[in-house]
């Protein structure tokens, strides 16, 4: 079974993360456009780590034989700064149209403020405009009035729920989500947001056919492994095979896919992985490590990796 990691901030994560995940069954990953742990203090800095996320992490994930996608968006816990955010949104349009950007994310709601809304707002026109799907970021605080008035607004814009991925659900948000049409994320952390074992149940409960799994794996204390983790225990738990794949692995393809950017034939035909590339000059080898070079493999199948 092939997994997707539909939202894992990579820029923040090793190349033994790279590895694990790979060896785990995980064929692909988006980043998502985010806030870096402290705020940034002008757009220069904004600047330079979207370049990133389209360039060299996207070189560095295939250097370990991922394919790596991103989202493009101002987050909103900087939408509150208002120069800031005037600055980022004159960026987003140029970034957005990059190869491998496959939605306008992650955007939404933070502490609920004016901005962030007038923010949210301007991002869901810029992806109509566009035709990109988005990622939603639900508020860790007063995350139930701030799903739904994520979607609210969502509806208020005419945009179309089977295009809208409301990520960080939870207990307590899920049903409407799932009700209202939109794709209902959830996000497996070692100790909030979601477990594994409480995930297994949403997929017991409510099956699979709007349901992502991701690792929203960032600079804090987070499992990369969280999609592969969640599978494996899915699948000792009774949940049906079908539906496991659906929630790991197909239902991001599909919607995430409708940007025209990410495609299944992305890694069943994947190019051979040679660490002697340079990206601007750099390479991932550090003190004279043996490169891997191998050999254009062929076409893969869906049996090729299997949870273990």
């Amino acid at each position: 079974m092939m997994l997707i990691d539909p939202h894992a901030h990579m820029i923040s994560r090793t190349t033994d993360d790279y590895e694990a995940m790979v060896a785990s069954g995980v064929v692909a990953v988006i980043e998502p456009a985010f806030w870096i742990g402290q705020p940034r203090t002008n757009v220069g800095s904004y600047l330079d780590y979207l370049s990133s996320i389209v360039g060299f992490e996207r070189f560095r994930a295939s250097q370990f034989g991922m394919r790596h996608y991103c989202t493009i968006g101002l987050n909103s816990k900087e939408a509150n700064n208002q120069e800031l955010a005037e600055g980022v949104m004159e960026l987003i349009p140029r970034f957005a149209l990059k190869e491998g950007v496959v939605a306008i994310g992650e955007i939404g709601y933070d502490e609920q403020t004016p901005l962030e809304d007038k923010y949210f707002r301007l991002q869901l026109e810029l992806a109509k405009k566009l035709d990109l799907p988005v990622m939603i970021h639900t508020p860790h605080r007063d995350k139930k009035r701030g799903t739904t008035r994520s979607m609210d607004v969502c509806d208020e814009h005419g945009l179309d729920p089977a295009k809208v991925v409301v990520d960080h659900n939870n207990e307590e948000t899920v049903r409407e989500t799932l009700e209202r049409g939109y794709w209902a994320a959830f996000s497996i952390y070692p100790s909030t947001k979601m477990g594994n074992a409480r995930m297994v149940e949403i997929l017991r409960q409510y099956g699979a056919k709007q349901v992502i799994v991701d690792s929203a794996c960032d600079w804090g204390i987070s499992e990369p492994l969280g999609v592969a983790k969640t599978a494996k225990l899915a699948l000792q738990q009774g949940i049906p095979e079908s539906d496991v794949r659906l929630a790991c692995y197909a239902n991001a393809l599909r919607a995430y896919g409708q940007s025209g950017q990410m495609k299944e034939e992305d890694w069943l035909n994947p190019q051979a992985i040679d660490q002697r590339a340079v990206f601007e000059g750099n390479s991932i080898l550090r003190g004279g490590r043996e490169p891997r070079v191998e050999e254009r493999k062929g076409r893969r199948t869906m049996d090729d990796l299997i949870i273990e």
